[in-house]
């Protein structure tokens, strides 16, 4: 399905922030490897999270839903075996689960989605397994995976950062379930550090002890530990709402966001202190973001590391800024479900922004009149992408027609209905 972006001067109205996709598929699984019943209130619904759900009960866990919450009584350190998994186009699924896949006998990764998710390199993680005794077959890196586990034992790990920070986080899901204790070196820079803050934060309410170093270069993980059946309530999810956030930063609005902690830990918090900087008129108290935007923005200089899922957002806000902007420290961008730089770039120069790539930056030449639009766009099967170019297609002086935007449901499938609640004109059409 396509979309129709029209453009739309004006927002206005009230919506609560999407669970975070981040905190739900951790809580997922935690809950799946904790031996008794867990409650999660407020789950995120997304391809993404629904992923979770699907893989850990065919590794056994068993699951309730109603409208308000999941109960989860889990596997604990013994997941069922199970001879295929099937994670859809869900990256961090399948990195977690190939930590956990280590304690099965055979498992088999499917690859059905060879033109996103099956291009992904998985290599740092398959060496890390490796060092653990796992036998890994794999096709270059990438999926189909086989992973022939039992009885990993711990030890001393090596595991790169320089691409992903999902690698480390499932060795850290890993390790506190073997018979010893392990030591995990992190080589390389580490990228999207803040989302391992995250990992160790929803481990820690598990009652998982990790030891980190303060630069979370080096862990000792105590082997031998259970994970705790507990209680967990998701928060708003900053990623999904940064798009929303740069909707009605470069719009005439008056826009508020409802369920965004002040204190988060996600990295993409960052987007309000960004459109703060752009001189954005907006109010963040109580958990609730009030903007209130003129449809004036001024340039930025921005570090995207730590707030990567935010950046295109910011990006696209950015095009319409007096003066230039830079997004520096980007480069994991290109290792997503697309090439987040140099596809996105592609994209908006489609729909005439004006914008350049390095290897891990993007420079924005920000047009304050707008863009022309008028053209379709390609999505690159990419849920960020889609949710950026929406924001372009707002402020654009002819309609966009994203393709494939249904790939939005893979981490916010009420994205579009949200956007229409508040105003803007966007309609589906068949492909």
């Amino acid at each position: 399905m396509d979309v129709i972006v029209t453009p739309t001067p004006t927002l206005q109205g009230t919506i609560g922030a999407l669970s975070s996709k981040n905190y739900t598929t951790r809580y997922l699984l935690v809950a799946a490897l904790a031996e008794g019943t867990s409650t999660i209130y407020y789950p995120a619904h997304s391809e993404d999270s629904d992923a979770m759900r699907r893989c850990i009960q065919d590794l056994g866990a068993s699951l309730e839903e109603d409208e308000e919450k999941i109960v989860i009584t889990g596997f604990g350190s013994r997941p069922r075996n199970v001879k295929e998994l099937n994670v859809g186009n869900a990256g961090a699924v399948l990195r977690f689960l190939m930590g956990i896949a280590a304690l099965s006998e055979n498992v088999t990764f499917v690859n059905t989605y060879p033109d996103s998710l099956g291009k992904r390199p998985h290599d740092d993680l398959i060496v890390s397994l490796q060092q653990l005794g796992v036998q890994v077959e794999h096709r270059e890196g990438k999926l189909p995976i086989t992973i022939s586990g039992g009885a990993p034992k711990g030890g001393k790990i090596t595991v790169s950062g320089s691409v992903s920070s999902q690698y480390l986080s499932a060795l850290l899901f890993l390790t506190p379930l073997l018979s010893e204790d392990s030591e995990i070196e992190v080589l390389h820079d580490l990228k999207s550090k803040v989302v391992i803050g995250q990992t160790l934060e929803v481990l820690e309410q598990a009652g998982i002890v990790i030891h980190a170093s303060d630069d979370y270069m080096h862990f000792k993980v105590p082997g031998r530990q259970a994970y705790q059946p507990r209680t967990y309530t998701v928060q708003g999810d900053y990623p999904g709402s940064a798009a929303v956030l740069a909707a009605a930063a470069v719009t005439r609005s008056d826009v508020t966001v409802e369920r965004l902690m002040e204190r988060s830990k996600q990295g993409e918090r960052a987007i309000v202190d960004v459109l703060r900087q752009m001189e954005v008129p907006l109010t963040h108290e109580n958990d609730t973001v009030h903007v209130q935007g003129n449809g004036r923005l001024k340039a930025i200089e921005f570090d995207g590391d730590a707030a990567t899922d935010a950046v295109l957002a910011m990006v696209a806000a950015a095009c319409f800024a007096e003066g230039t902007s830079r997004f520096y420290n980007v480069e994991n961008l290109r290792y997503k479900e697309c090439d987040r730089i140099t596809d996105y770039l592609a994209e908006l120069t489609k729909a005439g922004a004006k914008v350049e790539e390095r290897q891990a930056e993007i420079i924005v030449h920000g047009q304050p009149e707008g863009v022309e639009g008028g053209v379709e766009i390609n999505a690159h099967y990419d849920h960020r992408v889609i949710m950026a170019l929406t924001v372009v297609g707002l402020r654009s002086h002819k309609p966009l027609v994203i393709r494939d935007a249904h790939h939005v449901a893979k981490s916010y499938p009420q994205y579009f209905d949200h956007l229409r609640a508040l105003g803007a004109s966007v309609e589906w059409k068949e492909s």
